[in-house]
């Protein structure tokens, strides 16, 4: 990179506003060289055409092992805040042909068959939620009482995790995705995440069940496509980790959306606009992933505005950014489910979509009728403004989610 590229910013590590500091990198193009935890550099796009374009794009890698000259010198150390979304080895980090054998194993579990047959167990786990809300008076916390337990819970069946193992499991993915953690902090966190994989798989080999976890079990012994040890444990916690973490933001903002808009909230209860309207809207207004790392350029690459992003540089997907891109939307800080934008990014977009997409969207269509039926006086118990986010400018969501059930 050349030396008159400097930073024009460094990116906060909590997260604190992560749609004003959107508005701020935008100004300078669409896309912004900024400094990540540890002083890294690498580039913000925050254009929704542009990194559309580069999401696709087969000069763009994942794999740092083979595009990110820093990574490939050494100058990366193991306690970087970022270590487990950029030094893992499973299809979030894979490249080209790795890519397409691990995204193959995984995908299996995900079919649309697959992912509606959780329908019945979904529902059940809502219900159960919903009557433990029932029972409360006064202010109660929806993120610990609904918008948490439940995805996690529908993630560790699907996954077969032991419920003496599930609390361990929920420390861990809250630390990973807690991009303020020190040095030390992170080290700690690998340690138990480590330990925690190792235990996870000798119990499925153990007992192995009518889980993911097992599936998986039986492609790593698999002739062919067989995964290493490394990418199976590596598997698992990214597709445990990002797989619930997405739909508790989801969750969290389309209560937030719904009740700061009393407007649509009417609409909504009129039906003018239907579920999928409002679950869609939210996750463009407030993507669950705000910015997800990391990706490299493979060759130069230069953008429509003359940007160029020289081979090996490093760049960070700003969902948050481009899905309130003025040169996009109108009135895009406005949440608006009569809009109709299915073509938002907070899923992403071309090889790396998320394959929990669907079971996101399902749980959310699932849970969140259910909770206004059952609560339709729903309130905060604060303002908006007061709503504290989560400490990471990874996941977008709010740290608490304080509420009236009854008016």
């Amino acid at each position: 990179m050349p030396a008159s590229q400097c930073p024009v910013a460094a990116l906060d590590p909590a997260g604190a506003d992560v749609h004003g500091e959107a508005d701020r990198l935008r100004a300078h193009g669409s896309a912004a060289l900024v400094a990540l935890p540890g002083d890294v550099p690498a580039w913000v796009i925050t254009d929704h055409g542009e990194l559309r374009g580069l999401l696709s794009d087969p000069r763009v890698s994942k794999d740092p092992r083979q595009h990110w000259p820093a990574w490939i010198r050494g100058e990366i150390p193991a306690d970087w805040p970022l270590i487990s979304w950029v030094g893992v080895d499973n299809m979030f980090t894979a490249f080209g042909s790795e890519h397409t054998r691990l995204r193959g194993l995984v995908s299996k579990a995900f079919t649309p068959r697959r992912v509606q047959a959780l329908r019945p167990r979904i529902e059940q786990i809502t219900a159960e939620l919903l009557d433990g809300l029932a029972a409360e008076t006064g202010e109660v916390d929806l993120r610990t009482g609904f918008t948490y337990p439940l995805p996690i819970a529908v993630i560790t069946d699907l996954f077969g995790v032991p419920a003496e193992m599930r609390g361990t499991l929920r420390h861990i993915v809250d630390e990973v995705f807690r991009t303020s953690a020190t040095p030390e902090e992170t080290a700690a966190t690998a340690q138990e995440m480590g330990r925690f994989l190792t235990d996870l798989i000798e119990s499925k080999r153990q007992h192995p069940g009518d889980d993911l976890t097992s599936g998986l079990l039986a492609a790593r012994d698999e002739e062919q496509n067989r995964l290493s040890e490394r990418e199976l444990a590596d598997t698992l916690i990214l597709m445990i980790g990002a797989g619930h973490e997405t739909t508790v933001n989801l969750l969290g903002q389309a209560v937030v959306a719904l009740t700061t808009h009393p407007e649509q909230r009417a609409a909504l209860r009129a039906g003018d606009i239907g579920w999928d309207d409002v679950i869609e809207e939210t996750l463009r207004w407030q993507p669950a992933l705000a910015n997800v790392p990391l990706r490299f350029a493979t060759t130069d690459i230069e953008l429509a505005d003359g940007t160029v992003i020289a081979e090996g540089d490093a760049i960070l997907a700003s969902y948050a950014a481009a899905n309130r891109d003025p040169g996009h939307y109108d009135a895009p800080e406005v949440f608006d489910a009569r809009r109709g934008a299915r073509d938002h990014l907070a899923f992403g977009f071309g090889p790396h979509f998320c394959l929990g997409a669907a079971l996101a969207r399902l749980e959310a269509q699932i849970a969140l009728p259910a909770l206004f039926d059952r609560f339709p006086d729903l309130a905060l118990a604060v303002g908006s403004e007061a709503l504290e986010p989560s400490e990471s400018f990874i996941s977008n969501g709010p740290k608490a989610l304080p509420v009236r059930l009854a008016g």
